[in-house]
């Protein structure tokens, strides 16, 4: 469940998906489709493989928006297999059909990326529980909420919604600012201690000099697992870096993750979650038409 405020935001987001979507008007069923027709309607699963549902919530608001009434039969996070029902769905056929493809689109992505978050998840429970699988931003713009619920819902851990959560010193950053201590110090003196700051680097003597300046996280990017576990070891070594966070990041895969888990790492951030996901196959079918006299 969540907040009015947060209700209020998706469902004013879903309202600009509706917009972009039908623009002045659906002109093939206003010009074919009887406006007294009123149907009764499924979506169910078509994919092969058994996945996470997610977004049910969400397409329900994009029916209610367009006036028809939805009823989810599973709560997000379910398992769901080929032929499930997830959604019942009546209204004026002209409405359900407007409403058909934006509640499709976001039930098949947000499924999609959560299901492959759990596959994650449940790869690295087994060597360490406590290992969290991350989100990153490489999310489509105007998505950013959807794909993060979505990760929440596979077990993951959505972290950064936004630049303004905490500070992320990242390569770029450091190729236009004098160095790594000079970065980390200067955003701690500007934004004070309540503020997290993670830093990016590329071996581990840039991790040593992050952690000897004081940063929260350290992201090893785009180091092979061995790497990783060395790296990591060496900050560890130091006992007062007890309270530092290691994070692992780029090019981490369903069929590599385990071999990074030597590393004992707090974080992994996996961009392929929500930059590329593969969506889960849905579909909505009609049940049953009715004349609207005949209610």
């Amino acid at each position: 469940m969540c907040g009015l405020a947060e209700y209020l935001e998706r469902r004013n987001s879903i309202v600009r998906f509706l917009e972009e979507d039908i623009g002045s008007g659906d002109i093939t069923s206003s010009s074919i489709v009887p406006s007294n027709k009123i149907i009764s309607a499924v979506i169910l699963c078509n994919d092969l493989n058994e996945t996470i549902t997610c977004g049910l919530h969400d397409a329900q608001i994009v029916f209610d928006v367009c006036n028809c009434w939805a009823n989810p039969l599973m709560n997000d996070g379910s398992n769901v297999k080929k032929g499930d029902v997830v959604m019942q769905i009546r209204g004026e056929a002209r409405s359900v059909l407007k409403a058909e493809r934006t509640a499709l689109n976001l039930i098949m992505r947000m499924s999609g990326i959560a299901t492959l978050t759990r596959r994650f998840v449940n790869l690295v429970e087994g060597y360490n529980p406590k290992v969290r699988i991350a989100g990153t931003r490489k999310t489509a713009p105007g998505l950013r909420a959807f794909d993060k619920k979505a990760i929440a819902t596979g077990g993951g851990y959505p972290h950064r919604m936004r630049l303004d959560e905490m500070v992320m010193i990242k390569d770029n950053h450091l190729a236009v600012t004098d160095s790594i201590e000079y970065s980390i110090r200067t955003a701690r003196t500007n934004i004070g201690s309540a503020v997290r700051i993670e830093c990016e680097v590329r071996n581990t003597e840039e991790a040593i000099r992050a952690a000897k300046a004081g940063a929260n996280v350290i992201m090893l990017d785009n180091f092979t697992p061995s790497e990783a576990e060395s790296c990591a070891k060496a900050i560890r070594e130091f006992g007062t870096f007890d309270d530092i966070e290691i994070e692992l990041s780029g090019g981490i895969t369903l069929s590599n993750v385990v071999d990074y888990m030597k590393a004992q790492p707090d974080l992994i951030s996996v961009g392929q979650l929500t930059h590329s996901p593969t969506a889960v196959d849905y579909s909505l079918e009609i049940v049953k038409t009715f004349d609207r006299q005949e209610l």
